[in-house]
């Protein structure tokens, strides 16, 4: 299959991911925080290892400077910025706090960041293919959780069920869209690609341990939280377990 295949096959998974939410929202309540919970800490573990196992060491062998490092420094503050002032939200925080306004910002903010995440993907297989399925297996793991949270926040703010599942997938498909343009794009991007990667793993960084991790240590119990904790081991094993792939 040719590159531009690859990227489109990857974002149009992760794009129909987005329909995940409502499938989860039909089940009761008690059921679905028990299995989102589950979600959310094998998302971070992914997170996390393909931050530290596969992106930081490609950027690592391109690097020429320290510098560059400062990259995942901003990558890691653009999104502390986009939530917590502009409230572009993508986590599984209370539901509560959502209303209309919050409704719009949210599908903003999420088709923004597909629109990243497929770009991120786009550039993590021109370095190697097997860079690019790694990441996108990454994105697609914390996109289940995230897109859970963001199909309610549009029904708590006024959105009818069929309304919230179009919307909530038009504002995934931008991956897709960030994919086309980063394949597209590539002799361009081909100048940044180590300052994308490293953006990249601050960007990943900051939703598994701005975002998940925080909902994990929120359950109380010695049982619940070593549970949750081979979740999230498990999560950063399976990144482990494709180091071995060629």
């Amino acid at each position: 299959m040719s590159l531009l295949g690859l990227i489109l096959l990857a974002t149009g998974i992760i794009s129909a991911l987005s329909l995940s939410g409502s499938v989860f929202l039909f089940l009761r309540k008690h059921i679905l925080d028990k299995l989102a919970i589950f979600l959310v800490a094998f998302a971070a573990g992914a997170l996390m290892g393909t931050a530290f196992l596969h992106l930081l060491p490609e950027a690592v062998e391109m690097v020429e400077g320290k510098g560059a490092f400062l990259y995942i420094l901003i990558g890691f503050t653009i999104f502390f910025f986009l939530e917590n002032i502009l409230h572009w939200h993508h986590s599984h925080r209370d539901r509560g706090a959502a209303h209309a306004q919050l409704g719009t910002l949210s599908l903003l903010g999420d088709a923004a960041h597909n629109f990243l995440d497929g770009l991120i993907i786009a550039v993590a297989f021109f370095i190697d293919i097997r860079l690019g399925i790694i990441t996108a297996t990454a994105t697609a793991l914390h996109e289940i959780p995230q897109e859970v949270a963001e199909y309610g926040v549009l029904i708590y703010a006024g959105f009818s069920r069929a309304r919230a599942l179009v919307f909530n997938f038009l504002s995934a498909t931008t991956v897709i869209a960030g994919g086309i343009v980063g394949y597209l794009l590539q002799d361009v991007i081909g100048q940044w690609v180590t300052i994308i990667v490293f953006f990249a793993v601050g960007t990943f960084l900051y939703l598994a341990a701005s975002d998940f991790v925080p909902e994990i240590k929120k359950e109380q119990g010695l049982k619940k939280s070593l549970t949750l904790l081979s979740v999230f081991a498990a999560g950063i094993m399976l990144m482990w377990l494709f180091t071995f792939i060629e």
